[in-house]
């Protein structure tokens, strides 16, 4: 299986705060990395340093084997690369078609297009079509998002980046808050868009998640990798040991 995207030795200052440290990271296609550490240890920094968030101060990005450096998230965006924020980033007042198509319209043909009228028909059967695919909770393309629970949003936020995903998804703690069913649909989904060929970067405080959905962990303490796990025969306990500091480790970030 070959790399896909991969970070090299990326570093980022705040004053006096280290948030990365030559931070490394890859994940190959069509696979799953959680991406776990303890509040503080450079999580959010280099998810925003790899998806055009985020300019760093030193290392490389490379996607399929080439550098590559996002100025905004748009140029990440075009290279089939999106992120779900933790906050889902949703127009309340729009309903889920709208939601997913904001900022990329489809327009009517001939002069109705021309004059600003939206081809609302296409846009809905494509959101219903994509809430298929993905399994998802959401019954109707025309609710106002606003009026939707959490999992229903947080459905639609996931079905919009796997939309223009078409290489990798970043996942910002998507089971946070939500309940056991709402839950089981996020994870689920996950499995789908792996399915689809996608790869899937999981930032996750859920350890028993982590395991279930990911083919690899990768640890950040300190603002740098320093473990890279098998998530099969991985456990709990291993992973927080890791987080923590508490596990040793040898100098190539193994038990």
């Amino acid at each position: 299986m070959s790399v896909l995207f991969e970070a090299r030795g990326l570093s980022r200052r705040f004053g006096r705060v280290q948030a990365l440290d030559g931070a490394d990271f890859d994940i190959d296609e069509g696979e799953v990395v959680a991406l776990i550490g303890d509040n503080g240890a450079g999580k959010s920094t280099l998810v925003k340093a790899l998806t055009g968030n985020l300019a760093v101060d030193s290392g490389e990005l490379r996607f399929q084997g080439e550098p590559v450096s996002f100025a905004t998230p748009q140029e990440a965006s075009r290279l089939g690369i999106e992120v779900v924020h933790q906050d889902l980033a949703l127009a309340p007042h729009l309903d889920s078609a709208q939601n997913m198509y904001l900022g990329r319209e489809i327009m009517r043909p001939g002069l109705l297009g021309k004059l600003g009228f939206m081809d609302n028909t296409t846009m809905r059967e494509a959101t219903a079509k994509a809430f298929t695919e993905l399994g998802s909770a959401v019954r109707s393309v025309v609710v106002p998002v606003g009026a939707m629970s959490g999992g229903q949003k947080q459905s639609v936020a996931i079905a919009r980046a796997v939309a223009w995903a078409n290489k990798v998804l970043f996942l910002d703690e998507p089971t946070a808050a939500l309940g056991v069913v709402q839950t089981r649909n996020v994870l689920d989904s996950i499995k789908r868009v792996r399915d689809q060929g996608i790869a899937v970067v999981l930032i996750s405080h859920s350890m028993p998640h982590v395991l279930e959905v990911a083919d690899r962990v990768q640890v950040l303490r300190l603002g740098r990798r320093v473990a890279t796990f098998e998530a099969e025969g991985t456990s709990v306990e291993t992973l927080v040991g890791a987080m923590t500091g508490a596990l040793e480790l040898n100098q190539e970030g193994a038990a």
